[in-house]
């Protein structure tokens, strides 16, 4: 038998001084999760508001999904289904002194 469920999610934008911010809000109906975003305009660009939104809506929305999937990933273990490990890559040459 098939089975929908509806999440709500609020995404909010706030712009200010060249600068926006954005929080999205997910509702599961028993945890909230909230991811946030920034996106700043460069003083040598155009200001266009939509592409700020764009930009921090986009990187919030990306919080929230890396958050709902370590959610996923912690309950899968609780059950006895973790995912597989993933292999932790080696870093090689200057990577200390170029981060």
């Amino acid at each position: 038998m098939g089975h929908t469920v509806e999440w709500p999610l609020r995404l909010y934008l706030v712009e200010e001084d060249g600068r926006t911010t954005a929080r999205v809000a997910l509702h599961t109906g028993t945890t909230t999760l909230t991811g946030q975003g920034t996106a700043r305009c460069s003083p040598d660009d155009r200001d266009v508001p939509e592409i700020g939104d764009e930009l921090a809506a986009g990187r919030a929305l990306r919080d929230l999904a890396g958050q709902l999937l370590r959610v996923a990933d912690k309950d899968l273990q609780g059950v006895g289904a973790a995912p597989p490990r993933r292999e932790r890559r080696v870093a090689y040459g200057w990577t200390g002194a170029m981060a």
